[in-house]
């Protein structure tokens, strides 16, 4: 659950752009870890620190020390329980991770991901990044619930980079980004509005429980795989709004007790 009451983002296109991406860290485990990101993040003008489940807890002395006065970031972070619960207002979301993935996903670099992320908060939508933790990054499932994957161009004898590095890399691709810039369109169709995560795991849970009332998961060991599959692929799709409803509402007819007087 978020602990803190939400800052007023969103309130508009320009608004999202100077707040910049969520920066979502997953079980950070170092406060000094923490500081470092913060730092990092103020160097580049981002500001929304969102930490899932810190291992030393919070708030943390450690942090704000090694935060070097960018204070503003870690009075405003905000604590969740769960990835789905710090991610569940966002529309686009991003996962970092230097392995190789089995996975639907589109992989990104950090130029081309950044210009996505610019192109989407230009049009409206709330996104973020996903940082895994120090030791072993992101599980599958994670990655599962993001959009798209974002890896970085480094030496694969040694991938490894720390969380400050990872989030410094994609700050400062976020400020070069506004740089590089793109030109709209002169004009272009409306387009329906994506639905946020919250609404997207609410479609996970219901149609997984049908499927599980079904016996779709065979064998029954599989479960867990087969649900990241199936997570993926629909992730993948980027619904709109009216999209999840309409399967949301495929899925109720389905599973009803045919009415008399319906087609059979």
């Amino acid at each position: 659950m978020d602990r803190t009451s939400p800052s007023d983002a969103g309130a508009g296109d320009d608004t999202l752009l100077a707040l910049g991406p969520a920066i979502v860290l997953v079980e950070p485990q170092l406060g000094e870890n923490i500081g470092m990101v913060a730092r990092a993040m103020a160097n580049f003008g981002l500001s929304d620190l969102r930490l899932v489940k810190p291992r030393d807890g919070w708030p943390s002395e450690k942090a704000r020390a090694a935060a070097s006065r960018a204070d503003h970031v870690i009075d405003g972070a905000r604590l969740f329980e769960s990835v789905e619960e710090a991610v569940s207002d966002l529309t686009y979301v991003l996962a970092t991770t230097a392995r190789s993935r089995d996975s639907f996903k589109r992989v990104r670099g950090p130029e081309e991901a950044t210009d996505e992320l610019r192109l989407r908060m230009g049009a409206g939508q709330k996104s973020g990044i996903l940082f895994g933790r120090e030791r072993f990054g992101l599980s599958n499932a994670e990655v599962g619930l993001a959009d798209e994957i974002v890896t970085f161009p480094v030496d694969p004898s040694f991938a490894s980079l720390n969380i400050a590095q990872a989030v410094l890399l994609m700050s400062y691709q976020w400020m070069a980004s506004s740089a590089r810039g793109r030109l709209p369109p002169r004009f272009s169709a409306p387009e329906a509005p994506p639905a946020s995560k919250d609404d997207l795991y609410r479609l996970f849970e219901h149609l997984e429980e049908e499927l599980g009332r079904r016996g779709f998961f065979r064998p029954p060991e599989r479960r867990e795989v087969i649900v990241e599959d199936l997570r993926a692929l629909l992730t993948k799709a980027g619904f709109s709004e009216p999209e999840v409803r309409m399967l949301r509402g495929v899925i109720r007819s389905l599973t009803r007790k045919p009415a008399d007087g319906d087609e059979k």
